[in-house]
């Protein structure tokens, strides 16, 4: 259920980005769709497809609790990262962006992800894609 509070458009886009960020952070979505689901997903096509090959990578899960400030190109998203069932990263403060009518993880949330993984030696890293210093 849950009330149509809100125009009915922002109420459909939250729960997209909801679907599509879960399913991003799902070891159960192929790789392909991943990179579709991420902004600018072919420049790290190659880091997803190994990133799913690494077991803790593969156990970790994206939880959305809210999502606010839609607007047509995007939102806030607030998350948590659990990894094997155990909470990693808790109320993570990201971004969704619509790219060609689909609403997609922010690059600069994953990037943003990417560093703390790094920094926290959750997941080994070989470096950081190129592709997120260009990011900004």
């Amino acid at each position: 259920g849950g009330n149509s509070a809100g125009t009915s458009s922002g109420g459909a886009a939250q729960t997209a980005i909801k679907k599509n960020w879960e399913a991003f952070f799902s070891a159960k979505t192929p790789v392909s769709q991943r990179v579709a689901l991420l902004q600018d997903g072919s420049q790290f096509a190659s880091l997803i497809s190994a990133q799913a090959k690494n077991s803790l990578a593969a156990s970790a899960s994206a939880t959305v609790n809210k999502v606010t400030g839609v607007t047509s190109s995007q939102a806030t998203v607030d998350y948590s990262i659990d990894v094997a069932g155990t909470p990693a990263l808790a109320n993570q403060k990201g971004t969704a962006v619509n790219q060609g009518g689909t609403w997609k993880v922010g690059t600069s949330s994953f990037c943003g992800l990417l560093q703390l993984e790094k920094s926290s030696g959750l997941i080994k890293l070989p470096n950081i894609p190129a592709a997120c210093s260009s990011a900004g």
